[in-house]
């Protein structure tokens, strides 16, 4: 295999092929029974004025992301973001972030959001961790029912804002931690499940709970004046202040 196959590309979506091969990798990452979003929708937005962009590990799309404008001039909605299991260790889910900001930032655009469930630790270490998004937004089962990965619990959700014009996209840039020792020591914890996915095949049940905790401490919280600023990824937790950073 030449270094070509092996170094991802990233570039924008072309051709019905590749946005075809776009649902595919949706059905791949989130399983069948899961809705996909249509290649033809997808190929619409991105002439509107959407991001439809993939990675590619020689001719074979690995990873995308998909987003689109809001009725809030400068404001993105991100709305899907996936990498196949086949291509994850490589950083994909970063690099198609920036790829993203990079082609935000090109087009007047300084504000970024997404919706991500708030119990599974790889998106919120990558959303609130390393690319330094806030979330202050609940949304109770946001979605309705859902199929494959997340069948079988309710589908909370929580809204990340991702800032391009602040200190923390600088900080995110540069790879740099997004709190100071202080604080992450003054800060609120709400913990996180080590592994809900696993938890969520193996026992519904618990799943179930660890949700509604999960749900009831973050509202509280939010309630109360905090937004999520940080991940401690080995407690695992969120990491909370009263404060309003960007």
């Amino acid at each position: 295999m030449s270094d070509t196959d092996t170094k991802p590309v990233i570039r924008d979506l072309t051709g019905m092929a590749e946005f075809h091969a776009a649902e595919d990798l949706q059905r791949d990452v989130w399983g069948p029974d899961d809705k996909t979003v249509p290649g033809d929708l997808m190929m619409v937005i991105q002439a509107g004025g959407g991001l439809a962009a993939g990675a590619f590990l020689g001719d074979r799309l690995v990873g995308f992301v998909f987003a689109f404008p809001t009725a809030t001039p400068g404001v993105q909605h991100s709305h899907l973001l996936a990498v196949r299991a086949e291509a994850r260790g490589l950083g994909l889910g970063l690099k198609l972030k920036l790829y993203q900001a990079d082609w935000c930032l090109q087009r007047g655009i300084r504000h970024v959001r997404w919706t991500y469930d708030p119990l599974r630790l790889p998106n919120a270490a990558l959303n609130i961790g390393r690319l330094g998004a806030t979330a202050s937004t609940y949304h109770r089962d946001y979605y309705g029912k859902m199929g494959g990965i997340n069948a079988g619990t309710a589908s909370d959700r929580l809204l990340a804002d991702w800032r391009l014009d602040g200190d923390r996209y600088s900080r995110c840039r540069a790879g740099e931690a997004m709190l100071t020792g202080e604080e992450i020591a003054e800060a609120r914890r709400i913990a996180l499940p080590a592994d809900f996915e696993r938890l969520l095949g193996a026992d519904p049940g618990a799943a179930s709970v660890e949700r509604l905790r999960g749900r009831k401490e973050i509202e509280a919280a939010f309630s109360a004046g905090f937004i999520i600023v940080g991940i401690d990824a080995r407690e695992p937790a969120y990491l909370l202040l009263r404060s309003s950073l960007n």
